[in-house]
């Protein structure tokens, strides 16, 4: 007899709930791909305990079949991550991570010269799924705010900025936060020999391409913070509705 396994129940789980394959890797934020093999190789490991938080089952029960489905005291829709410590599940953390907002400021009151610093008691929230799938530590991801015109049309002013600091190696081509001399720049960057860097902003006719040579790139301060992986756009019109 065929022992039935976690992709077996994520399966039963998805059909009960009438979730299409593909809906569930659109609201996790992965390929239908991967959910596929997932259902015939089982979910891995480090997936159970989110996939188990957003169809509302005990972590324990996805991965092995053991203990109830349902974690105690948590109904259908509850959002959360559970744990079991004798025999009782509890609550942990939510299923979004809070990252720390990021922005240029003064130095100090009055002056020009500014620095990058956090903003206390600022937060941007995103789904874990966003930084488990592009394997980001959480405690390298930051928030910041795009400011300008640089980068549009694809990153408009005003958009929120998802940052990985673990990834400060310049893959050419990528977007990439920096700061450069106390300014926060979001650019592509593109490494040229000589140990040169050159920005280049999508609005590229009003924003031509700069490069800084390793010497420039020293007496200017200019250092990557990190890989830019998400962005949020507001439209910037509401559109008419005639009566």
């Amino acid at each position: 007899m065929k022992k039935i396994s976690s992709g077996d129940r994520f399966r039963a789980l998805l059909k009960e709930a009438h979730i299409r394959s593909a809906d569930f890797a659109k609201l996790y934020g992965v390929k239908s791909q991967h959910v596929n093999n997932w259902f015939n190789r089982g979910i891995p490991p480090g997936r159970i305990h989110s996939i188990a938080s957003l169809l509302t089952v005990s972590p324990e029960w996805l991965a092995h079949g053991e203990g109830p489905q349902t974690p105690l005291g948590l109904g259908p829709g509850t959002t959360y991550e559970a744990a079991e410590n004798d025999g009782v599940y509890s609550v942990l953390e939510p299923t979004d991570i809070e990252l720390p907002f990021y922005k240029e400021a003064p130095i100090a009151p009055g002056e020009t010269k500014t620095h990058v610093i956090e903003i206390p008691d600022q937060t941007i929230r995103l789904p874990r799924s966003h930084l488990e799938t592009l394997e980001i530590n959480p405690s390298d991801a930051i928030c910041t705010t795009m400011v300008g015109d640089s980068m549009a049309e694809r990153i408009e002013d005003g958009s929120t900025l998802a940052i990985d600091r673990g990834l400060t190696q310049i893959v050419d081509g990528h977007i990439y936060a920096l700061e450069h001399d106390g300014m926060l720049r979001i650019k592509y960057l593109h490494r040229i020999p000589g140990n040169r860097l050159r920005l280049r902003s999508h609005n590229s006719a009003a924003y031509p391409d700069e490069v800084f040579s390793a010497e420039q790139i020293d007496a200017q301060h200019i250092h990557v913070i990190g890989w830019v992986f998400w962005w949020s756009t507001l439209n910037k019109q509401r559109p008419p509705v005639f009566d």
